[in-house]
């Protein structure tokens, strides 16, 4: 992160931390991302209301397996103060889009304290925990119960993407009623 004691005239501490967040995810730096965490920090993930990750070195084990299988971020939008912002980005999970969504909190010395992360559409989410559990777990020491995960995982993304491109379609408002639902023909 830049010298906060040095930053040019009118960029505050938190200006200097997005600015810094937003080429690690760009550029998937993890070392990046993780200096601009404060040591205390807490990410409450999209994927579960069980628990969350905290502590730098937990979240640095987020970033570093989310830069493994999320690949062009760019983001797109960017509200918000100098204690909380709210960025955007669109992205791939293999061949997932995703949107992503996050709430950024801050200290006073521009440090992320909180990331809560937001995301759509399902099968983007679907794909990124089917491949970003195994390698967190891993990280932990605990690849067994992550290849477990992993596994579990698989039929609730096949739903999720089955349904996206065969089913979800069906409910287009614009579609013309009485319209029955026609196999896809590939070339």
């Amino acid at each position: 992160m830049p010298d906060a004691d040095h930053q040019p005239t009118g960029t505050s501490r938190a200006d200097q931390t997005v600015a810094e967040w937003r080429l690690a995810a760009e550029n998937h730096d993890a070392a990046r991302a993780i200096a601009c965490l404060a040591g205390n920090v807490v990410l409450i993930s999209p994927l579960t209301a069980q628990f969350t990750f905290d502590g730098r070195d937990r979240v640095g084990d987020v970033m570093i397996a989310a830069f493994q299988v999320i690949d062009n971020i760019r983001f797109h939008t960017e509200v918000g103060d100098d204690r909380t912002r709210a960025l955007f980005y669109n992205a791939r999970c293999g061949r997932q889009a995703l949107e992503e969504a996050q709430l950024l909190r801050f200290n006073h010395d521009g440090l992320i304290t909180e990331i809560t992360l937001f995301g759509r559409p399902l099968p983007g989410l679907t794909a990124v925990m089917r491949r970003i559990v195994p390698l967190i777990l891993g990280r932990q020491g605990r690849s067994q119960l992550g290849a477990l995960l992993g596994a579990a995982t698989v039929p609730l993304h096949a739903a999720t993407s089955s349904g996206e491109q065969r089913l979800v379609p069906l409910a287009d408002p614009r579609r013309p009623p009485g319209l029955r639902w026609r196999r896809r023909v590939h070339p």
